[in-house]
């Protein structure tokens, strides 16, 4: 949940803090106080568009702030999110979110005082809050919205089962597009793959191996030189090992050697540093001995066949003549030839693999056919249920005999089934059923779309959700219906609502007034927590616009008793 919200230099809100419950939270303020700023300061921080237009020219920036204390369902997915971006919750188990904007557009975000792309906070936002306003209630007119909605509140095997179905579509749609390029392009592709195949044979006859024009380049080297290496071997091994034509008394480094460590080990008992130096000796000696044998190998062999060296020549210019065409080295050869083995298999146009193709796009097809009944069936049965959530909400919001229905009808294949949902109201017994937008009037509309935003809350989601004036157009015994039901949500959810009905306010466990302060030479809010006789009177003016009349006062007063027993209840 939320526990606090920093704002400075947005808007008309100069710097404010805002300390928020865990229950209902309800913002109040005359029109124009910037109740709004504090909805477009939530947008901000949770990572939403930022809007240089709303930064104050003095200080130049503006800055909101947010400590957000972690608590399930939430906490581990918000904690393995913040903890990729470098940061960790403190020991209080909160975490600092930050996000700044100038005058000139730049945005920076902070998440517990470390720097972090802003797509962090909106991943944060997406497991923490959910804002509900008239746009919202906008978006949901659309049929597209109207479906995924359904999704979401049909639950998590739904999701599951709708992930399995577009997996299964995106599979089919590329089988199918794949198959229909092959037979449109055939003569190109079949061209192309001409090329293809007359380089790959040539390579496939000189059968390049990796590093093997490295290897050729030193072994032609060394028979090209061999007379030479063999003279230099030939001496070392002789100094190493004696023998060769300097006869069998020809001093050598292994003999010489011996004799030193020979002579030492014979005073090492009379002096230990000898003894040492003779180990040593002993270490060379043997060292030697491994000098000696590998020269020997070398020399054996160490090959100066001219037949050989040719080989080397006619081996290297066929290396040669592939880098010319294909890369600059064997390995770059080589890469080019699995290559085009690979884009062969998407060039083939013979008969056995279109007719494998064409096997498994009826499969796929088949198969996204069925899952899409299943999940016609499956929004269906969650239209059922929804619909009848819904139509009772309504009753309590004084519309006891409007009715919702939403239809599932038939519509082409596509990546979200072959489903079009569209919620559907009769507003009194004998109306017809019409769409939303057309079926209510603007104070109906307001309540129907409060009444699917409470069924969507109870269905799970984000711990903290934001209403922003969904209230609108809506007065008398229904605002109180509102407010008992945003009450309710706000036994398993932090609520925050923005209104200006003091019938939603008066059920509120933290009432926030926005203040505009016009003394100075910039009309500048803040705002403050309000309890007791400031709350009643926050209350006359909401009822009346008379915050100092004993009998607004009193209305207020009764107004907030009867939310208390409601509550209570």
């Amino acid at each position: 949940m939320l526990e606090e919200l920093r704002i400075t230099g947005l808007g008309v809100i100069d710097d404010t803090t805002l300390p928020l419950t865990g229950g209902m939270n309800v913002i109040t303020g005359e029109t124009g106080a910037g109740k709004t700023m504090v909805v477009t300061g939530l947008g901000l921080l949770f990572g939403g568009r930022a809007d240089a237009g709303r930064v104050r020219a003095d200080p130049g920036r503006a800055v909101v702030e947010g400590r957000l204390r972690l608590v399930d369902p939430t906490a581990a997915a918000v904690q393995a999110r913040i903890a990729d971006a470098g940061a960790e919750p403190d020991d209080d188990g909160t975490v600092l979110l930050s996000r700044t904007v100038t005058v000139e557009g730049r945005s920076r975000a902070h998440v517990g005082g470390r720097g972090a792309p802003v797509s962090v906070l909106a991943d944060v936002g997406e497991h923490v809050v959910a804002v509900h306003g008239q746009s919202d209630q906008l978006r949901l007119l659309r049929p597209s919205e109207q479906r995924g909605a359904l999704d979401r509140f049909a639950g998590p095997e739904h999701e599951k089962l709708l992930d399995t179905y577009r997996e299964a579509y995106t599979q089919w749609r590329q089988v199918e597009d794949d198959l229909a390029d092959r037979w449109r392009n055939a003569r190109e592709r079949n061209q192309e793959a001409d090329l293809l195949r007359l380089g790959l044979d040539e390579i496939t006859r000189v059968d390049p191996q990796e590093g093997e024009d490295d290897e050729l380049k030193a072994e032609a080297q060394r028979l090209e030189h061999a007379e030479g290496l063999r003279t230099a071997a030939a001496l070392a091994y002789q100094s190493v090992a004696g023998g060769a034509e300097g006869g069998d008394d020809t001093p050598d480094a292994t003999s010489l050697l011996g004799l030193a460590r020979r002579t030492l080990e014979g005073q090492a008992g009379l002096d230990s540093k000898l003894g040492d130096l003779s180990v040593r000796l002993e270490e060379a000696a043997t060292l030697m001995g491994d000098v000696a044998a590998e020269l020997s190998a070398y020399l054996d062999a160490l090959d100066a066949d001219p037949a050989r060296l040719e080989t080397i020549y006619e081996r290297r210019a066929a290396l040669r003549g592939l880098t010319r065409k294909y890369a600059d080295d064997v390995d770059g050869v080589i890469a080019w030839a699995a290559r085009a083995r690979e884009r062969l298999s998407v060039l083939d146009t013979s008969d056995e693999l279109l007719e494998e193709l064409d096997r498994e796009r009826q499969r796929l097809a088949g198969e996204v056919t069925a899952l899409g009944e299943r999940l016609t069936e499956a929004r269906r049965e969650a239209a059922g249920r929804f619909a009848d959530q819904v139509t009772v909400e309504l009753a309590g919001l004084a519309m006891p005999h409007a009715r919702i229905e939403v239809a599932v009808v038939p519509r082409e294949v596509g990546p979200d089934g072959a489903d079009e949902v569209e919620l559907r109201l009769l507003a009194h017994p004998g109306a017809p059923s019409l769409p939303l937008q057309r079926g209510a009037s603007g104070g109906e509309l307001s309540r129907v779309m409060l009444a699917i935003e409470v069924v969507f809350a109870g269905a799970g989601g984000p711990p903290t959700l934001v209403f922003d004036e969904v209230d609108s157009g809506v007065g008398g015994q229904a605002a109180v219906e509102i407010g008992k039901r945003l009450a309710r949500l706000a036994r398993s959810h932090q609520v925050l609502v923005v209104t200006h009905l003091p019938q939603v306010a008066a059920f509120a466990d933290r009432h926030l007034v926005v203040a505009k302060d016009t003394g100075g030479a910039v009309t500048t809010s803040g705002v403050r927590v309000v309890e007791d006789t400031d709350r009643a009177r926050e209350l006359a003016r909401m009822l009346a616009g008379l915050p100092d009349s004993d009998l607004g006062i009193a209305h207020a007063e009764e107004l907030l008793a009867v939310a208390a027993r409601e509550k209570r209840g």
